[in-house]
């Protein structure tokens, strides 16, 4: 079953997909045609074809970040690879600002990266002679910027990644998070519209990992960027995404927000993948509360929606009455009660003991 993004929105999307298959192998277009889009992976595995990606169809808005998750060989670097055009899709259509991509000649698809798109993957790939500020610039001198603009820029983005002192540093000198930030200091000094981030903190270690996710959330809370960012983790995926897209053997199976992912998985693999989420430390009030009924009895204080449960769980627990929930603006929204919380934290365990019974 593939579930396939249904988000309406008034604005034209930075990114769409539409139908879009990747397929490898020397007689991949031929067994697509005649297949009529219907994809059986291991039919194609038969007659010597592995398919990547199958029917993906979706849009990116701007300054959305999306996650594409899945296990090893699920197809979501392909995906990526695909809309970046790294890779040329078998068949399908992927739109930048209303572009078809796969229409573009080399030297447009040439300009579209240079201008656009920002990269960012495991391999930090930094040359290895030059200084954290001469990696940074040197895209920019690429591009054709001047060398005193380029360390002008560059020196920009060192302050951006905190890595203020580090400028006149070796690679070999730097930690493995260090490193990171200075892959992400040069894909964004060309200022892309669109960033790509393929796995980037999946070769660091815990601690950096967490401190490279504080830092990718604080970026984004000031440049608002479009993001398709790839990854493994689940958990990363939701601590830093607006959606998240689980793909299994190229195909989407949900598209959706983390916490309906969450609440609502759409197939058995969704959630299998979220079974064992601690739901308090993921899900915002705002995911779980009621609806406001006017005049309604509330307790005495408030919580925001968009507190995490964890954070606010022992008030609500302890308290009597429903707790009304909150906006930024302090505007009332919803409540919250603890049969509610109580519901939403061990409910489906119950459920899943009761199946796991019959």
């Amino acid at each position: 079953m593939s579930l396939q993004d249904t988000t309406p929105s008034s604005k034209e999307p930075v990114i769409r997909c539409n139908s879009v298959y990747k397929i490898f192998g020397d007689n991949a277009t031929s067994m697509l045609k005649k297949a009529n889009g219907v994809v059986e992976a291991a039919k194609f595995q038969e007659a010597g074809c592995i398919v990547g990606v199958n029917n993906a169809s979706f849009d990116i808005h701007s300054g959305e970040l999306l996650i594409i998750m899945g296990l090893s060989g699920s197809g979501k670097s392909t995906l990526l690879r695909c809309i970046s055009r790294l890779t040329d899709a078998t068949a399908g259509e992927i739109f930048i600002d209303g572009e078809d991509i796969l229409k573009m000649n080399n030297k447009q698809l040439i300009e579209l990266r240079r201008n656009k798109m920002g990269m960012v993957f495991q391999n930090f790939a930094l040359l290895p002679h030059k200084t954290v500020l001469e990696n940074i610039a040197f895209p920019l001198q690429v591009k054709g910027m001047n060398t005193n603009d380029s360390i002008d820029r560059a020196m920009e983005m060192v302050k951006l990644v905190d890595l203020t002192g580090r400028e006149d540093y070796y690679p070999r000198q730097l930690s493995g998070g260090q490193q990171q930030r200075v892959g992400i200091a040069r894909s964004l000094a060309i200022e892309p519209d669109i960033w790509f981030l393929d796995e980037p903190f999946s070769a660091l270690d815990p601690l950096i990992r967490k401190e490279m996710q504080d830092e990718f959330l604080r970026l984004q809370s000031v440049l608002h960027k479009t993001i398709l960012f790839v990854t493994h983790d689940f958990d990363e995926a939701l601590r830093l995404a607006d959606r998240i897209a689980i793909m299994k053997d190229g195909v989407i199976e949900q598209l959706d927000t983390p916490a309906n992912i969450v609440l609502n998985p759409a197939t058995e693999y969704v959630r299998k993948f979220t079974e064992d989420v601690p739901r308090e430390k993921v899900l915002k009030i705002e995911s779980v509360m009621d609806p406001y009924t006017p005049n309604e009895t509330l307790s005495d204080f408030t919580v925001l929606k968009s507190a995490i449960i964890e954070t606010v769980a022992e008030m609500i627990l302890n308290a009597t009455l429903p707790i009304a929930v909150v906006d930024d603006a302090g505007l009332t929204v919803g409540t919250i009660s603890a049969p509610k919380i109580v519901h939403v934290l061990f409910g489906h365990n119950e459920k899943n003991r009761g199946e796991n019974a019959l």
